[in-house]
């Protein structure tokens, strides 16, 4: 699908609160319509996998269906599979210090303990959750217990979550969902991609939120970019459901967070690439997107924000 620049900033100049809440009335009612079809066949496949690639809108999206399907009286929990990595040995903290360890690989995950924690939990039997600490690289656990009882649903979320030699688990008793950005804006004959886009929404959330500069974000991008082609989107097939989590008025709200650093950095051709575009769209004001917008997961104050 593609999309004017100029459509998207005659919505954002013309009435900014009316254009930001249709796009989001669109989002929410395609999700509606994935949680009632799982809620549906909820006795079947109780299990919800939801995978994309980096900057795809995956918590968010997850979280908002949670909602969605807790409001149909449907008790819902959601986890990261992040929290299912395996604890690095001494040798590959050696290779993450050098930046040698590829940190895009399903290997990381200990699909041996996932395995065993979701088959407890399709079994109604208690778990004891985990977290991943990423300062440590090391599993901890909080005191935190899962105990689905029958007709409760549980959706894991993370880039592997499609990936068969990752989730040893009967395919009849899961529901797939593939997030990600796939439409592209188009301005004079030339196409912004949706990885840009999601390029954007990593750049912004790594400055505000995990104290990386663009020039790091940057430096991982082709291997983050590598990771999605090999591990990620040869799985993408396999969904029961498949989400486009464009907002047209999402690069109006990044904007004002990229400009200046863009201009500075315009001889890099990715970000000369991104600067033609946002130079050309109308910035929209903070003020104008609601908590419950998926643009929270990358710009911060919203109602799904971990």
């Amino acid at each position: 699908m593609n999309i004017e620049l100029s459509e998207i900033n005659q919505g954002v100049t013309g009435n900014p609160s009316a254009y930001v809440r249709s796009v989001n009335y669109a989002y929410l009612s395609n999700l509606t319509g994935i949680a009632t079809d799982i809620a549906f066949h909820r006795e079947e496949r109780p299990i919800i996998l939801l995978s994309g690639p980096s900057g795809s809108g995956k918590t968010t999206s997850a979280l908002m269906i949670e909602k969605m399907l807790d409001e149909q009286g449907i008790e819902t929990h959601t986890l990261s599979l992040d929290n299912y990595f395996s604890p690095l040995t001494d040798y590959e903290k050696e290779l993450f210090a050098e930046g040698k360890l590829d940190l895009e690989s399903p290997n990381r995950i200990d699909r041996d303990f996932l395995t065993e924690q979701l088959t407890s939990i399709y079994n109604c039997e208690p778990v004891r959750l985990p977290t991943y600490d990423f300062k440590e690289s090391a599993r901890v656990f909080d005191g935190s217990i899962l105990h689905r009882k029958q007709g409760e649903l549980v959706i894991l979320e993370g880039i592997h979550s499609l990936n068969p030699d990752i989730i040893n688990f009967p395919d009849e008793n899961t529901a797939k969902i593939y997030v990600s950005v796939r439409t592209r804006i188009t301005q004079d004959g030339r196409e912004l991609h949706p990885s840009k886009i999601r390029l954007m929404r990593r750049l912004v959330r790594d400055l505000l939120f995990r104290k990386r500069s663009f020039k790091d974000t940057l430096m991982m991008f082709q291997g983050v970019e590598d990771g999605e082609n090999k591990y990620i989107m040869p799985y993408k097939y396999r969904s029961t459901y498949d989400v486009d989590t464009f907002m047209a008025y999402e690069i109006c709200a990044y904007q004002p967070f990229l400009m200046d650093a863009f201009r500075k950095m315009a001889d890099e051709p990715i970000i000369k690439e991104m600067l033609d575009f946002l130079e050309n769209t109308a910035p929209l004001e903070r003020k104008e997107i609601p908590p419950d917008s998926l643009v929270c997961e990358f710009i911060g104050e919203g109602q799904f924000n971990s």
